[in-house]
């Protein structure tokens, strides 16, 4: 285990049974009260990809996207539950381990050409990310990756992005 992977881990609290029973939900809120954890993860999640555009998935994904977006001097772009965003929008649904929900990006995020770095907290299912990448391509940008803080691979998400440049700090 690198020294990344166990600071990361180090600072994720299990909370068993949420949202619901029978589901462990992963916090991060510890990790993201460290200051030197906060920045190793946002340093590293858009290592070796040359980007003009930084997706963050809502809600937690803001939290990571954003200042990556900034590190590396590229656009933010959120991409937001059905139904928050203002102006015209492209939007995709589909599952996830705990039910199904729609996700919706402006029409006009992405100028043709566009390199594109999804960044999410945790990669599970795969559905949410998969939703992303369908939305990005969708709106005219192209997919550099995605990246995210933890992958829970018993969940095998990697699967449903074949073909995709999947990146995760640490596997669980």
């Amino acid at each position: 285990m690198t020294d990344l992977s166990t600071l990361i881990l180090e600072r994720i609290r299990d909370v068993p049974d949420y949202p619901k029973p029978g589901v462990t939900f992963k916090d991060i809120t510890p990790l993201l009260a460290d200051h030197a954890a906060f920045n190793a993860v946002v340093d590293s999640l858009a290592t070796g990809f040359q980007v003009d555009k930084i997706v963050g998935i809502e809600a937690r994904g803001f939290i990571f996207a954003a200042p990556v977006a900034y590190h590396r001097g590229a656009g933010f772009v959120p991409v937001r539950k059905k139904g928050k965003l203002p102006a015209a929008v492209l939007e995709e649904s589909y599952d996830l381990e705990y039910g199904s929900a729609t996700i919706e990006v402006h029409d006009d995020a992405f100028s043709p050409g566009d390199r594109v770095l999804i960044v999410d907290d945790v990669l599970a299912t795969g559905g949410t990310a998969a939703a992303a990448v369908d939305l990005v391509r969708r709106a005219g940008g192209e997919v550099a990756g995605v990246s995210v803080l933890m992958e829970l691979a018993f969940l095998k998400g990697r699967e449903r992005l074949k073909g995709v440049d999947v990146r995760s700090l640490v596997i669980v």
